[in-house]
């Protein structure tokens, strides 16, 4: 059944909805109905642009201003061909046409990687529903629920579609569809009339979230015919801003074309006024030497580069087990200054064990747990939500489950056997407890009541002992509370437990006082081995760790100080004192507090807005529904993947598969390995096109000086317009990918983060690029004129050979300057064979220019004569030069370095 037959679900009866989609209400729908239905249906996703054709792709590829110069000249060159005899082979429109063809070829293979890898990460970053098949609960992607999926929901949970509930009662936050800022209570029952969508209280809405409660849900609309669908209909597509680092790298590339516009003016001026343009050829020549210059000049492959470079860097960080849900959070996991992290199972291992029970017989380990401590290990078990699994273990939250394994341990079952659970209300950070109404058929229904001692004990009157129970007086409550501030000192988690025969039918917020406490359990969650070395190595790396918990503090400052955040016996700042401080006071503490404890969600987003006050990048770890607000505000927000909430990871920009905070010190570092390499390869093709582009100005502005005259005296060009083509088509091709698959630097994490704002290229780089563009130039054109009669130096070559050397100099010195410029002070020779793709691409590329130098049909094509081995010889000495000077700047760098560092 499509969902259009359903007609208003919520004033219907559930049964009826049920019978209306052809499903049923306790089993849910058949495995092999759902997959029809999906099939028939499609998946359960908002509309996106409809896909482009790959053949448009590809054509998309020459949609660019400088292909559109390239192929004008290509048909001027043409016309000029056939209009002076059609003599020959019109190879520089051959050349043309391969050059564009090649480009295009390039950007569409890279773009299709790029896209490739964000599909799969868009598939490892998909929402999942927990929906009843065949009877059975399975967890399935959000895009697989079907009309007529039976959904069962709970706290946490991100709503999938929109599903009338069948049973149960929940509270809905809607804020995103409706802008109710307050959560909605849901029910089963039908409305007596139609009613907005706000008021639809026994329906829930896709793209919604659900903040407390469990019910059960019959999906009765998907994807476009969703509420959220019809809006997204009406608000039609969205493009996104670009980042912070496509922006610098158009502006970079609007820079580059503006300058080169001069010099392409000034050299076609000058070969212009200087040459006896005779011909409609002539004239040809001389407009795609100036094109040609200008394709040069402008990296136009730079931004489908950055993107495979991004694309495949988050595909790492995914097999590392951490899903960055859009690549321009890479950017911003390399200058992250500050993680704050929450502590158990992030910082810790998530093993919870009961290790210490204090009752009123004093503090004991479970293997000398007297009957009281027992009876406090029972009744906690019994106020929980874990389950026995199938294999006989336990399965449900850490905590609740080392209750469940201490209350086997101690035979403890039939202290509470007979009790049934009939009500319960939840735990929530606000709360910081949880009640269960149990009732039994011999003895008093009792409330039992589990949670943080001192929110437990303010609601205790009385303390349980061997001879009954007495009044919980302030000496005795005294004693407790340095009883549990021996246990938190310890890094132990504590709990009370407390009772009361209940006083109603159903478990209520009020009912949670007048109670008699039966214990505090102090339970061990140890530290992760990896976490002590992570957070050592985010500390070296100059990255600040906060630690963020629910925990009592004393017990959050053990664990830190064990784990290296802050020395021993460094005081937490608790909620209580956080919510007394206003704005101002709290962007102080932050500068000194590592950390937090006893916190709220809301107070997850105070710090976080204090610490970006200070201009901190921070990073944000959370799992539940009311860490969605700081996650989003922080400029990285890192959600569990294992115990998280859907509605943490779909406001989170990164998901942890392993709920472990060494990966997120893994990310940070890829995050700046991949910014790191998106920086080499600006580097080398800044550097090299700029090599050049002066090669040619310098060459044509000092014709005189280094004999680049014809034998009619008018000036040539040092380089041609197709040799210029070839030499970026080298570059392009394969070096300068090569060169963005460097391996991570080895001081990677041991750098300050890089600020916001800050340039991928600072002054020192732009004058490093300057210089090598600048070698690069004046040692092609030694060439042209050591091989070129008339000039400074003494030459025997015609001009074609003497070009022939100079353009396989300025080729061999492009594929050095690949090798240099993997650091701006590190030797060229360290690590000079850690990239085997950047020795396969220079091998490459020399071996096309092999080709291009002997192979007869090329010699025709680009204007190249054949060199002797001896020539050969010449032009990789002469080409050495430019590492060599490399190496010389590099040296006088780490020389000042140093002596900056001596201070």
């Amino acid at each position: 059944m499509a969902a259009a037959a359903v007609t208003d679900p919520s004033t219907r009866d559930a049964a009826e909805v049920a019978s209306a989609v052809a499903t049923d209400v306790d089993r849910g729908l058949a495995a092999a109905e759902a997959a029809a239905r999906l099939d028939r249906d499609g998946p359960n996703r908002l509309e996106e642009e409809r896909t482009v054709p790959a053949w448009r792709r590809l054509l998309s590829q020459f949609a660019d201003p400088l292909v559109y110069l390239l192929l004008a000249a290509a048909v001027i060159s043409l016309v000029a061909w056939s209009a002076e005899g059609s003599d020959g082979v019109p190879y520089d429109v051959l050349v043309i046409m391969v050059v564009v063809l090649a480009n295009a070829v390039l950007g569409f293979v890279q773009e299709r990687r790029s896209a490739q890898a964000v599909a799969a990460l868009q598939r490892m970053a998909a929402a999942n529903a927990a929906v009843i098949r065949d009877g059975g609960l399975a967890r399935v992607p959000a895009f697989d629920v079907v009309v007529g999926d039976l959904l069962v929901l709970a706290e946490g949970d991100a709503v999938p579609a929109d599903a009338r509930l069948v049973d149960g009662a929940l509270w809905a936050a809607e804020a995103s569809l409706t802008g109710e800022s307050t959560p909605v209570a849901k029910s089963p029952a039908p409305l007596a009339e139609p009613a907005e969508v706000g008021d639809r209280t026994s329906m829930v809405f896709a793209g919604t979230a659900i903040t407390r409660g469990t019910a059960r849900a019959i999906v009765t609309a998907t994807a476009m015919d969703t509420e959220t669908g019809r809006v997204a209909r009406l608000l039609g597509a969205t493009e996104s801003d670009p980042t912070p680092l496509e922006r610098e790298i158009a502006r970079l590339g609007r820079v580059l074309g503006l300058g080169v516009l001069g010099i392409a003016a000034v050299v076609i001026a000058t070969v212009a006024l200087t040459q006896d343009i005779s011909s409609l050829q002539d004239a040809v020549d001389v407009l795609l030497l100036g094109v040609a210059l200008a394709v040069a000049a402008v990296p136009e492959g730079l931004p489908a580069i950055m993107s495979v470079v991004l694309a495949l860097g988050v595909q790492r960080m995914a097999r590392r087990h951490a899903i960055v849900k859009d690549l321009a959070s890479v950017e911003t996991l390399g200058s992250a200054s500050v993680i704050c992290s929450d502590k158990t199972g992030t910082l810790t291992q998530n093993r919870m064990a009961v290790t210490r029970i204090v009752t009123a017989d004093g503090t004991a380990s479970p293997a000398e747990a007297s009957r009281l401590a027992r009876e406090a290990v029972a009744f906690g078990a019994l106020a929980s939500d874990a389950t026995v699994a199938g294999d006989g273990g336990f399965e449900g939250d850490p905590t609740e489950v080392a209750f469940l394994e201490a209350e086997r341990e101690l035979e403890a079952e039939a202290l509470r056997s007979g009790f049934d659970r009939v009500d319960s209300v939840a735990f929530s950070s606000e709360r910081r407890r949880m009640s269960v109404l149990a009732t039994h058929d011999d003895r008093a229904d009792v409330l039992a009541v589990k949670g943080a001692p001192d929110v437990v004990l303010a609601r205790c009157a009385r303390l349980r002992t061997t001879e009954g129970d007495i009044v919980l007086d302030p000496e005795r409550r005294s004693g407790l509370d340095a009883a549990i501030d021996t246990l938190a000192d310890g890094g132990m988690r504590t709990l009370a437990v407390a009772v009361r025969e209940a006083p109603a039918s159903s478990a209520q917020e009020h009912h949670e006082v007048d109670l008699t406490l039966l214990g505090v359990v102090g339970l061990e969650d140890p530290p992760r081995d990896e976490a002590r070395a992570a957070v050592a190595e985010a500390q070296a790396a100059g990255i600040r760790v906060v630690m963020i918990t629910g925990d009592h503090p004393r017990t959050a400052s053990a664990i830190a100080s064990q784990l290296g955040i802050v020395p021993p016996g460094s005081p937490a700042l608790a909620g209580a004192a956080l919510s007394r401080m206003d704005d101002a006071a709290l962007a102080a503490a932050v500068e000194d507090a590592s950390v937090f404890a006893r916190v709220a969600p809301e107070h997850k987003l105070r710090i976080v807005d204090a610490l970006q006050a200070h201009g901190e990048v921070v990073a944000m770890t959370g799992d539940g529904v009311n860490d969605a607000p700081a996650l989003r505000s922080a400029d990285i927000g890192v959600a569990m993947g294992r115990g998280g909430t859907e509605v943490a990871r779909e406001a989170a920009n990164m998901i942890l598969t392993d709920d472990d905070f060494a990966t997120i010190v893994e990310a940070v570092r890829e995050g700046r390995g991949i910014l790191d390499n998106i920086t080499r390869f600006l580097r080398f093709l800044i550097a090299s096109n700029l090599g050049e582009v002066l090669a040619v100005f310098i060459g044509v502005v000092l014709a005189g000086w280094l004999g680049l005259r014809n034998a009619s005296g008018a000036v040539v060009a040092p380089l041609l317009a197709t040799q210029i083509l070839w030499i970026n088509l080298l570059t392009d091709l394969g070096p300068a990918l090569a060169v963005s698959a460097e391996p991570y630097a080895d001081d990677l994490m041991e750098r300050r983060p890089r600020r916001p704002g800050t340039p991928m290229i600072s002054r020192r780089m732009w004058t490093g690029m300057a210089f090598t563009g600048t070698v690069m130039a004046a040692v092609t054109l030694v060439t042209f004129d050591l091989f070129l009669p008339g000039g400074l130096l003494p030459g025997s070559s015609d001009l074609d050979t003497a070009r022939t050397a100079a353009f396989t100099v300025l080729v061999i010195a492009n594929l050095t300057v690949a090798f240099a410029a993997r650091s701006e002070t590190r030797s060229t020779l360290h690590r000079l064979f850690s990239n085997p793709w950047l020795w396969g691409a220079v091998g490459l590329s020399l071996a096309l220019q092999v080709a291009v130098v002997h192979l007869p049909v090329l010699n025709e094509a680009f204007s190249t004569s054949p060199l002797s081995l001896a020539q050969w010889g010449a032009c990789a000495v002469l080409a050495l030069a430019v590492p060599l000077a490399i190496e010389a700047r590099k040296a006088v760098l780490r020389s000042r370095d140093r002596a900056a560092a001596r201070g």
